[in-house]
């Protein structure tokens, strides 16, 4: 089992990746990593099986590198970004059209390749005068997957609706995203002191623990390919919410 992950740097992907160090990659679970990054992953650093990738456009692929990655069997897509970061223009370039790229070229480095996609609670397929920005774009991504995995039935795409993402209790996750000296690291300190305590005491139903949500993306994209069953999954079991994230891993 060999996966991709992109977003390492980030809180997702950065809990993703501490999940694979510490209990996939050391177990055999999977053999080997590849981190496609447009800069260096300190906690990938002279990590065994694990091979970081320098890649600065996420809308192309060039045949060299899905050489590198050929027989890769899964992909984490934690690469994200708040709206409030970026254009809308940018926003739909990288919530919608990185992810729609890199699945249409992945799906044929496997017979069977695991597209696990990090959406986000609020996500709708059916968006309404009401519906923010972000459901509207990031649900857009979520259908234009299951769209391709109809062009491509190799392509397993699952969509994961975290909510309150949390590294409170994550505290490798939480020195590595926290340090950045940059200012989305200044945001989700402020978020991490202000809201935290909130969500997790009063809004459980709205948190997702780092610890939990990077063993259950792993365990997608790692997985048989075949669509989540139980109650509330959403597009025949293709889009999992948050609750069912949480259900699912005991919470």
């Amino acid at each position: 089992m060999r996966l991709i992950l992109t977003g390492a740097t980030g809180l997702v992907g950065s809990a993703a990746l501490n999940h694979l160090l510490t209990t996939s990659l050391p177990a055999g679970e999977v053999s080997a990593l590849y981190i496609l990054s447009r800069s260096p992953v300190p906690m990938a650093e002279n990590k065994p099986n694990v091979t970081v990738i320098e890649h600065k456009n996420f809308n192309e692929y060039p045949a060299d590198l899905l050489e590198k990655l050929k027989g890769a069997d899964g992909c984490i897509w934690a690469q994200g970004i708040s709206q409030a970061q970026v254009s809308k223009d940018e926003y739909i370039k990288i919530t919608l059209d990185y992810p729609l790229a890199a699945a249409e070229a992945f799906a044929g480095l496997s017979d069977s390749f695991n597209f696990v996609y990090v959406s986000g609670e609020g996500a709708t397929h059916t968006p309404g005068r009401l519906t923010p920005f972000f459901g509207r774009i990031k649900g857009q991504a979520e259908a234009g997957l299951l769209e391709l995995a109809k062009k491509y039935p190799s392509l397993k795409p699952y969509s994961v609706r975290p909510a309150y993402v949390d590294c409170a209790s994550d505290p490798v996750v939480r020195e590595h995203v926290m340090k950045r000296p940059d200012q989305q690291a200044l945001m989700k300190k402020g978020l991490h002191t202000l809201i935290g305590p909130v969500m997790r005491n009063v809004f459980t139903k709205s948190h997702s623990p780092t610890e939990f949500l990077s063993k259950y993306l792993v365990d997608l994209a790692r997985g048989d390919g075949k669509p989540v069953t139980g109650d509330g999954v959403v597009a025949g079991g293709w889009v999992v919410p948050n609750f069912v994230l949480r259900r699912s891993v005991g919470l």
